[in-house]
């Protein structure tokens, strides 16, 4: 493997036959350590993930061998060099993938669907609508291929298939975010009502305390021991009106909003993965965002259009700028949303280091026999962590989701 950290990758390949992005992969990978090296680290990718030896690659199987390979380079050449040389390779492979459809895997094509009829969710019929464009510009792809007339205009249909595709992914996506809202929705009201539990009773017991300690003054002020009044008594009755208060509504919320509640949601953990957000590349995921699959397919059938002045033809100049206003588009919100699986990233691991400790304390209050009031206290800030973290780990998960929506790998 070269010592340089830096890929040697071109815009093109030469030479690219039926499965274009493997080809590219080879030959870009060849120069940085060798045909027979790069060949050894495919296959290795294609047999971890159970991929068929024949599969054709595309943007993510390309993407997926070199986060192996970045793996081999951290360790052989270290993070800075690795970074510097999967930076490259990204966006190497974003400026191939302007050029070159993704493959449309072979899957069977089933009948256009009859209609739906009225009355079905609003929401379910993007998704059905997707699924059809989908599968209408299948049809129109096999029927250029089979008319030689139109052979020029197959670059364009590779493309509308490839676009329809990205959509159909977006809704596909969509419908699952919805439904996992939902869920983090039902999970995160369990750990509101959990967290009001527990500072009731926190209120409770310092609602009592305040009165024992009220109660005291009052006898001690009748023997003549304490002054009849000052400004320790005005505070104390403050603390405990204030305190009264507190409990009468959390009691209120509890009434109307534990009936509702499956608290048992709050007892499963939420899964989150393990990924490192700060190596994310976001070249190659703007290229597959359905946004810009659309306006480059819009651009390659006015080329078609266009014919031999497509240089000069206007119909071609407009689609080129709306090409790369909708590429900057896709970058802002793309990053945007990667920014906040940062956020919420971060905030989920700083969280869960202070409740392992929070939840450390109240063990070690439980098996002390520590006074009830100091282990309220414990166990509300560390139930309202826990509800904290969920929020970050909920939102982290439904960013990553929505990445994966608008083509983030």
């Amino acid at each position: 493997m070269s010592g340089t950290g830096r890929g040697n990758f071109g815009a093109g390949v030469s030479g690219l036959g039926s499965d274009p992005y493997r080809d590219w992969l080879r030959q870009a990978l060849t120069p940085e350590m060798g045909e027979r090296r790069a060949d050894q680290l495919v296959q290795a990718a294609v047999i971890r993930r159970n991929w068929p030896a024949t599969q054709r690659f595309g943007p993510r199987e390309v993407v997926a061998v070199l986060q192996d390979i970045y793996g081999h380079l951290r360790k052989d050449l270290g993070d800075a060099r690795a970074d510097k040389w999967l930076e490259s390779a990204t966006q190497s492979l974003s400026v191939f993938m302007q050029t070159a459809p993704a493959p449309v895997k072979p899957e069977p094509i089933e009948p256009v669907r009859a209609p739906v009829q009225w009355g079905r969710r609003a929401h379910d019929l993007p998704l059905l609508l997707a699924r059809v464009h989908n599968e209408t510009a299948l049809r129109s792809l096999d029927a250029i291929r089979a008319t030689p007339e139109l052979g020029g205009l197959e670059r364009a249909a590779e493309w509308d298939v490839q676009a329809t595709h990205a959509e159909l992914r977006r809704w596909e996506a969509e419908d699952r975010l919805s439904s996992m809202r939902a869920e983090h929705a039902r999970a995160e009201m369990a750990e509101q009502v959990r967290s009001a539990r527990a500072q009731e009773r926190l209120l409770d017991l310092t609602v009592r305390e305040l009165e024992g300690e009220q109660k005291f003054s009052e006898a001690a002020r009748r023997r003549g021991t304490q002054p009849s009044a000052g400004p320790g008594n005005t505070s104390m009755s403050t603390q405990l009106a204030h305190n009264r208060l507190m409990l009468t509504q959390t009691r209120a919320f509890l009434t109307v909003f534990a009936p509702l509640a499956d608290e048992q949601a709050a007892d499963v953990a939420p899964l989150v993965p393990e990924i490192d957000l700060e190596a994310q590349r976001l070249s190659v995921s703007v290229q597959l965002h359905p946004n810009v699959l659309r306006a480059r397919h819009t651009l390659n059938y006015a080329e078609w259009q266009a014919g031999d002045s497509a240089s000069t033809d206007p119909r071609v100049r407009e689609a080129q700028e709306a090409l790369a206003q909708v590429e900057k588009e896709a970058a802002h919100l793309l990053q945007d949303t990667l920014n906040t699986a940062r956020q919420h990233q971060m905030q989920f691991s700083q969280l869960r280091t202070r409740s392992q400790e929070l939840e450390r304390r109240v063990s070690q209050l439980s098996g002390a026999g520590g006074d009830p009031l100091s282990l309220a206290r414990v166990q509300f800030e560390a139930q309202q962590l826990r509800a904290a973290i969920r929020v970050h780990a909920d939102r982290l998960l439904e960013a990553l989701g929505l990445l994966d929506a608008l083509g983030g790998n």
